[in-house]
């Protein structure tokens, strides 16, 4: 179990911060950017939450994510795949279970929604809305691992996670707007 009995340390004061590995990088660095980014989709993912004590399925579901993007910021702050880990102490890494699950959700709620005729804009509802926030943020993540992922050796399950996310968040909002009948329809060339 983590324990913090500080919650500064001044270590970071000239821009770095140390990875899990404790080797120290700028707080710029791109695998900064990038698990900061996931830290800042599971904020988003926190703030939806206040929107869904009439949905204890999206709650549930919500609870579960938020703790997997804790495992995947773990898995990007520390350097490698997993392949070169200590076998005594192996980083925290994404796996494909979790991704699969995210997999097998997505299906299950898709199922049931309203099927689409348009592109859907953001809103709808308060949960849907935040829910596409956490989407986009989530997509932006996405961007950043990717990144990372053409100039060092990353784990390859934590881009699929993050991909399989985004969809999560898209199906899962159209599931908040009552199945898709709350969905905002983009119309083309409407206020032309």
């Amino acid at each position: 179990m983590v324990q913090l009995t500080r919650i500064y340390t001044k270590s970071g004061d000239k821009g770095k911060t140390a990875l899990g590995n404790g080797k120290r990088v700028a707080k710029n660095h791109i695998r900064v950017a990038a698990y900061g980014t996931v830290d800042e989709t599971n904020a988003i993912i926190g703030v939806a939450r206040l929107h869904s004590a009439n949905h204890a399925d999206i709650d549930a579901m919500l609870a579960r994510i938020q703790n997997d993007l804790f495992d995947l910021g773990a898995d990007l702050c520390t350097p490698g795949d997993g392949s070169d880990d200590s076998p005594d102490q192996p980083a925290l890494r994404i796996t494909a279970r979790q991704t699969e699950r995210l997999e097998q959700e997505i299906d299950t709620i898709n199922a049931g929604l309203e099927p689409l005729k348009s592109f859907v804009l953001p809103g709808g509802s308060a949960l849907a809305a935040q829910l596409h926030v956490a989407r986009t943020v989530s997509r932006r993540a996405e961007r950043l691992i990717v990144e990372l992922s053409e100039m060092e050796t990353i784990n390859p399950e934590a881009v699929r996670y993050i991909n399989r996310l985004s969809d999560h968040m898209f199906v899962l909002s159209r599931h908040a707007n009552n199945g898709g009948e709350g969905d905002v329809l983009w119309q083309p060339g409407l206020t032309r």
